[in-house]
């Protein structure tokens, strides 16, 4: 999509500028808290709006005129024809990429002059955040990788041109190389991926010398993202819409308790031997409020047990039930659970099975059966546990 200069090529990053990169990467991942938060904003906004969903588009395509407007009166009388911040913003950002263009001035096809100032630069990350989210909130089509680029490009470039005005830049360096990392880290930052965008951006120059910037700053970018927001611009709409996601801090949580910290359900008070007819366990089903029953040998021992499933299956020809033994139904391949068992353990039984109950041994007798633990329990003590954090 891009092609960078060949004087980028002659441009080595060096050591001296790590922590200016580090710098760089920490303002990316504000830049993209506040477009991710905007975007998000203005989807709650528009939501509320009562209008016809047709013509939702129609005022997002106003107020993208109207930012346009406003955003060419500021710039006065070297503004461009189109606002910069319109379309994909890709001539902006090959522009941004070329150390030999600061200086001098942004010509869009032909258009006015935009100045390359810090000043101008920082317009477009707030406009560009604006219009984005004008357009997609409204319901127009478009997406969020794109905007990434071009707001990493316009805020790093603009703050290589700071440091350039308070002498902070060093010699033979060039607001370009800022612009380049600062859309790894706003593409990082926002999608929580910092991996695919330092590859990405890796693949625009081929060159070694920028994988330690970009990594430094893609990771700052991140870690900034995450403390502020655990949501990236993806997950977040998925968990307004209700959706679970899962993480890292989600697995620690299920790690963090055990099996005995679950409410248990009681056992029946009269045990089920293998050897018992099977019309007394359909009686006990008709009465016991657990789908599923725990199975022991005469020594109180865990067999196995039988799931609602079987008993219904066996119901359908209810002319054999009396000729049928617990035995014949009994699944002896279900693990039993310890209290010391983590959730995540617990969860890859009921996983592994298939199955909504499991039997819970005793601590000190890990062969006796104690209780029932469901995989309904087991969520809701979870998610409690989620609802603390």
């Amino acid at each position: 999509i891009f092609a960078v200069s060949e004087s980028f090529a002659d441009y080595h990053f060096s050591i001296v500028e790590l922590p200016m990169y580090a710098a760089l990467g920490i303002v990316c991942g504000l830049i993209a808290i506040l477009f991710n938060r905007t975007l998000h904003l203005g989807e709650d906004l528009y939501d509320k709006v009562p209008l016809h969903p047709m013509l939702k588009p129609v005022t997002g395509a106003i107020l993208l005129g109207t930012l346009g407007v406003i955003f060419l009166v500021m710039i006065g009388d070297r503004a461009p024809d189109v606002p910069s911040f319109f379309g994909n913003g890709y001539h902006t950002i090959k522009f941004l990429l070329d150390p030999s263009h600061f200086g001098e001035d942004i010509v869009l096809d032909g258009a006015h002059a935009l100045p390359t100032t810090w000043f101008v630069l920082g317009l477009l990350v707030l406009f560009k955040t604006v219009a984005t989210t004008c357009t997609l909130a409204s319901g127009g089509s478009g997406g969020v990788f794109a905007p990434s680029l071009f707001l990493g490009a316009a805020g790093g470039a603009a703050f290589g041109l700071v440091l350039d005005h308070v002498g902070l830049l060093p010699e033979g360096s060039s607001p370009a190389a800022y612009a380049l990392v600062g859309m790894a880290a706003v593409v990082a930052s926002s999608t929580h991926a910092p991996l695919t965008a330092i590859l990405i951006l890796f693949e625009l120059t081929r060159d070694v010398y920028v994988l330690l910037p970009i990594m430094l700053a893609a990771v700052l970018a991140v870690v900034v993202a995450q403390l502020i927001d655990r949501d990236s611009i993806y997950t977040a709409k998925l968990r307004r819409q209700g959706v679970s996601v899962g993480t890292a801090r989600d697995l620690t949580v299920l790690r963090r308790i055990h099996a005995d910290m679950v409410e248990p359900v009681s056992l029946p008070p009269e045990p089920i031997y293998a050897s018992d007819p099977l019309s007394k366990l359909i009686t006990m089903h008709a009465t016991h409020h657990v789908p599923d029953f725990v199975v022991t040998d005469t020594d109180g021992h865990y067999v196995g047990m039988v799931t609602g499933a079987y008993i219904r299956t066996a119901l359908i020809d209810r002319e054999a039930i009396p000729l049928l033994l617990v035995a014949e139904l009994v699944r002896t391949d279900l693990p039993s659970v310890h209290p010391d068992d983590t959730l995540d353990t617990v969860l890859d039984k009921f996983a592994a099975f298939d199955i909504a109950c499991l039997c819970m041994v005793d601590r000190y007798d890990p062969k006796r059966p104690s209780s029932i633990i469901t995989r309904s329990r087991v969520m809701r003590r979870y998610q409690r546990e989620l609802d603390k954090e």
